[in-house]
């Protein structure tokens, strides 16, 4: 893995915003193409071995943690219960998510997993692909992601009421509705008759038992970019089990099990050792890690309210609203510097198959809301 100094393309801004990139800049830059990093076929090759892998044993860990009711753990409330257990019982399809990587000498190690809803897919899959396109179209990317949203949607065809997709995501967020709209891009290219509304357009019929749209259209099939943890702790989400339509929703509750930070000890619990691991524990053994450890929130986003801990001084921290609901204590894995730069690789997993990366980087040891996102290319 190699760090690299380049010029940016001229003109670059329009550039991506003639493919629809339209938050490439704010107060500090977001898309950086003045560096990409440098993979070879075997590191490439690596990182899509773990993480197929590592998908096949948090599939694994959502089971254990059903047979166990392992529940509070997570501060799942227990009247969501019912809903995931049924969508896992009925293998309830998902479509998309990322493995956030420390790859120091080599190893990948998995310092969480992004189930629910994972952001940087439109930058992961379009954007940099046309980057590479300009500055070297004979080179190649670790990089299948669109088309294997396409194809999975023409999948998912079977398990849908034979209604209108919808996709939902909150206003006033240009990433969540690019994101958004892009999947529905992929779904339109596979085929399916999609709509858009935001979320708090959604209704609720109380006389029919349905939600609805702004026409007042049954919604049967929704795609939406909000976190199950929102939408189950408000009142208009509880309606989701008293729905007569029994609504496909995508993702599916399950991954409220694999979104949420408490799924990184159980992992340990079942697969202690394991070379993609990192040592994890909830609060009555983080003594297990000393006095060296990253705290995180169960439940945090954009690198929230953590805490990484070294001798018992704390050499970084972040703010944030989140720890209410508790804290996981791994291990620490710094990520690998290049000139004061920290890379972090998100691999996705689209349809259950390993599909490509993307590299946030940041100038801090924790990767927050104001990191970079840079392109890459296998040599």
């Amino acid at each position: 893995m190699k760090r690299h100094i380049i010029k940016p393309r001229n003109n670059w801004q329009n550039r991506v915003e003639n493919i629809g990139f339209n938050f490439h800049s704010s107060d500090v830059p977001y898309w950086d193409e003045s560096v990409y990093y440098e993979f070879s076929m075997a590191e490439i090759e690596t990182i899509e071995s773990a993480t197929a892998e590592l998908w096949e044993m948090c599939i694994n860990a959502v089971q254990h943690v059903i047979d166990n009711k392992l529940y509070n753990q997570f501060c799942i409330p227990q009247w969501a219960v019912p809903h995931i257990e049924d969508t896992w019982n009925n293998d309830a399809p998902s479509i998309y998510g990322r493995f956030d990587f420390s790859f120091n000498n080599g190893v990948p190690k998995l310092l969480e997993f992004n189930a629910d809803t994972p952001t940087s897919l439109f930058e992961s899959s379009v954007v940099q692909w046309y980057w590479l396109q300009d500055f070297d179209s004979n080179k190649d990317q670790f990089n299948s992601i669109h088309e294997k949203l396409v194809e999975y949607w023409k999948y998912l065809k079977e398990y849908l009421y034979d209604y209108t997709l919808h996709f939902t995501t909150i206003k006033d967020t240009v990433e969540d509705l690019t994101t958004t709209e892009y999947l529905r891009d992929c779904a339109i290219q596979a085929g399916l008759d999609t709509k858009f509304i935001f979320i708090d357009e959604i209704g609720w019929d109380n006389d029919a038992s349905e939600f609805v749209d702004v026409e007042n259209n049954s919604i049967r099939n929704i795609f939406k970019l909000y976190p199950y943890e929102w939408l189950f702790n408000e009142d208009f989400g509880k309606n989701i089990l008293v729905d007569k339509n029994k609504t496909f929703w995508i993702e599916p509750s399950w991954k409220m099990i694999l979104s949420n930070k408490a799924i990184l000890p159980i992992l340990w619990e079942l697969y202690k050792g394991h070379p993609n691991l990192l040592e994890c524990y909830f609060e009555s053994e983080k003594y297990l890690l000393g006095f060296n450890y990253v705290k995180k929130p169960i439940l945090s986003r954009e690198g929230a309210n953590i805490q990484i801990v070294r001798r018992g001084d704390i050499i970084q921290e972040t703010s944030g609203e989140y720890g209410d609901e508790g804290f996981i204590y791994q291990e620490i894995s710094i990520l690998p510097e290049f000139d004061k730069n920290y890379p972090l690789i998100g691999s996705w997993v689209i349809g259950q198959q390993p599909a490509g990366i993307g590299i946030r980087e940041s100038s801090d040891l924790i990767t927050g809301n104001l990191s970079r996102f840079v392109p890459h290319l296998i040599s």
